[in-house]
């Protein structure tokens, strides 16, 4: 195979996150022709409305995985977070990269943390999760939906709509827009557990073994095990961007990984939250397995109450 063609969004930061796989894959085939094409999906188009209410974060890949199914591409570049666990057949995973800051982050041009902002700050985050980190650790702010790409948001932040917001540290890092406001500072995962997957790359194929072949190169070995737990945890409890839910897993040592994970309602006011130490080994069915504790102290029915406060 002498060109491989990468389907990607528009924005900003995805076209970053296929310039770095594109060098990456150029770095084991230097004289492979490699090339980007570019799409709008829906998630792009539909910025006034959270994504709770539209579909999901399926709505960043759709198109894409129609360009990889047609022929037109060979692969799409994904934040992992916007990966859903199920996939269309045809498609699959082929590999996952070295994971990057996996924080959520505080921005403001006024006040320094989440712990500076005064009673009834206006807070923007349109994620179902982050209100829910939110609201656990400041009851008292207003909550305040917040889309578009990163640097809308920022621009919405400058524009004085806000107090402060929240977003994924690495999306800042890798554009290096952190000092476009006056304070950025990280949020230790101890507060705010991030999602699934968040700050790693997942690369999606077609189940052209040729093809997976040659993207396999790229598979991160820690970034794989975690991923793994992560995702086998969001799709035992069959949730996605409709439904709060954080879950991070850690590598400790060759021998154990740690799992932190929390699943409630958007306001704060139920929640489930485990943080627990397994055997590496078991990391294929670690997620499914806290999971199921999760299930058995009434998650399921947690989720359902908190999709249908999500679609209202």
């Amino acid at each position: 195979m002498d060109k491989l063609v990468i389907a990607t969004r528009r924005s900003q930061l995805a076209l970053w996150q296929s310039e770095y796989i594109k060098a990456e894959l150029k770095k084991f085939y230097p004289d492979m022709e490699i090339e980007l094409q570019e799409f709008v999906t829906k998630g792009d188009k539909i910025l006034d409305v959270p994504l709770a209410k539209i579909g999901g974060k399926g709505l960043f890949t759709k198109e894409l995985e129609i360009a990889m199914l047609n022929g037109e591409a060979h692969l799409a570049v994904h934040s992992l977070k916007d990966v859903p666990t199920k996939f269309e057949e045809g498609l699959q995973l082929a590999a996952v990269t070295k994971r990057f800051d996996p924080r959520d982050a505080f921005l403001s041009n006024k006040y320094i943390s989440l712990d500076d902002l005064p009673k009834g700050a206006v807070v923007g985050t349109t994620s179902l999760r982050r209100r829910m980190a939110l609201k656990l650790l400041r009851p008292d702010v207003q909550l305040k939906d917040l889309r578009g790409n990163i640097n809308t948001r920022i621009a919405k932040l400058n524009a004085g709509e806000y107090d402060a917001i929240i977003l994924a540290a690495t999306g800042l890092q890798k554009l290096g827009i952190e000092n476009e406001v006056k304070h950025f500072s990280p949020i230790s995962t101890e507060k705010m557990i991030p999602s699934m997957g968040q700050a790693t790359l997942g690369i999606e194929t077609t189940t052209n073994s040729e093809i997976v072949k040659l993207v396999s190169v790229l598979n991160d070995k820690d970034a794989h095990i975690e991923s793994t737990i992560e995702r086998g945890f969001v799709d035992a409890l069959q949730g996605g961007c409709q439904v709060p839910i954080g879950v991070k897993a850690t590598i400790i040592d060759e021998s154990s990984i740690r799992v932190q994970a929390i699943v409630g309602m958007p306001d704060g006011s139920e929640y489930i939250e485990e943080d627990i130490t397994a055997d590496i080994n078991d990391f294929q069915t670690v997620g499914r397995t806290l999971a199921q504790t999760f299930i058995d102290q009434g998650a399921k029915e947690l989720l359902e109450r908190a999709e249908k406060i999500a679609f209202k």
